[in-house]
């Protein structure tokens, strides 16, 4: 062989031990895929199929790396090119190995979450289990790769003793690190206690700074509040914790609404509060818990009516209490004019003595 292919053998020969390394590579792993496939038909379960579709890419890769790496030896190629291909390879199968983690962790969080569906009236349960495994994915994804990179810096002799002087010194050194990241360190941890106690979960609807709208997206370091005009409000995550907010879903998504009305001293009450319970019945927005009218107030001048309603959840009540408003105001407009508010004054004609 290597007389018919003269000097392009020392060429020929480790390329096509890398070619047949390759080939070989993907012969298994189509054999694998060809066994597991009927296997993945006859389970009940869908994990299996999720963590074939996911992981199939570097698993793939994964396989490839370790027959090159098998047939490096047989390849006769100069030491420090060997040296160099072994390093490379081993870099290349730590990032294979942290994708493949982070793609597992994709499987199994499609997998989980597809039996909660957070588009469910009562989902509270839903939202809870999305919130906790979204940051945990996010935990393990950072873990993955901070150790995938000091793994890669410890492939290199330089960095590894370096890394043996610093293990010599790490006390100082833990002391320094600990003040310099106190405040990056206190917010992964409050994201994590986010993640297990739920002060607020995904698509929670809360009040913060004075702004309404609903979580969508938490974090490890901070949270995105969609606001009711789709602005976006970004907080650190340490505010959940620090400070007091509105959540107006923490136990149940249903609220009551309220509509205050000023009227005349002469607005007959019981046929407003008949009104209100006919304007309601008509409406798919009210869910039949409360309908309320009451005088919640009186001054010199009007009488402050309260009108108390519920609704399956804020948005719903919201439109509710416009709805209520509006047809109370008609209802007094066309029936009651005479019970709007108004001034009264009493003028009276008194003769001036003539002198």
């Amino acid at each position: 062989m290597e007389k018919l292919f003269g000097p392009f053998y020392v060429i020929i020969q480790p390329v096509s031990f890398l070619f047949g390394a390759f080939i070989l590579g993907l012969i298994v792993y189509f054999i694998l895929i060809t066994i597991i496939k009927p296997l993945i038909r006859q389970s009940k379960t869908s994990l299996d199929d999720h963590i074939v579709y996911y992981c199939r890419k570097p698993v793939l890769a994964l396989i490839l790396i370790i027959t090159i790496h098998l047939v490096i030896p047989l390849t006769h190629l100069p030491s420090a090119l060997v040296v160099f291909m072994n390093q490379l390879l081993s870099i290349l199968m730590i990032l294979t190995i942290a994708f493949l983690v982070i793609r597992l962790t994709k499987a199994l969080e499609t997998f989980f979450l597809e039996k909660y569906d957070v588009q469910i009236q009562d989902n509270l349960k839903a939202r809870a289990v999305h919130t906790q495994i979204r940051i945990l994915k996010q935990i393990i994804y950072a873990v993955v790769t901070v150790l995938a990179l000091g793994m890669i810096l410890m492939t290199f002799p330089k960095v590894r003793q370096l890394g043996t002087s610093i293990l010599a010194s790490a006390g100082i050194m833990g002391i320094i690190v600990g003040f310099a990241a106190q405040r990056s360190i206190a917010t992964l941890l409050a994201g994590i206690q986010v993640a297990i106690t739920q002060p607020i979960r995904l698509d929670d609807v809360v009040v913060v700074e004075n702004e309404w709208g609903r979580i969508e997206e938490i974090t490890l370091t901070y949270v995105v509040v969609r606001i009711w005009d789709q602005r976006r409000l970004m907080l650190p995550i340490t505010y959940f914790l620090e400070k007091p907010f509105q959540n107006w879903t923490r136990v149940s998504a249903e609220i009551l609404g309220t509509v205050f009305l000023y009227v005349d001293y002469s607005v007959p009450v019981f046929i407003v509060r008949k009104e209100l319970e006919h304007i309601l019945s008509q409406s798919d927005l009210w869910d039949r818990r409360t309908c309320v009218l009451q005088v919640t107030n009186t001054t010199d001048h009007s009488v402050e009516l309260r009108a108390l309603m519920s609704a399956s959840d804020s948005s719903k009540a919201w439109e509710l209490r416009c709805l209520v408003r509006e047809r109370l105001v008609d209802f007094l407009q066309k029936k009651y004019p005479g019970c709007l508010p108004r001034v009264r004054a009493q003028m009276e004609n008194v003769q001036e003595p003539i002198y």
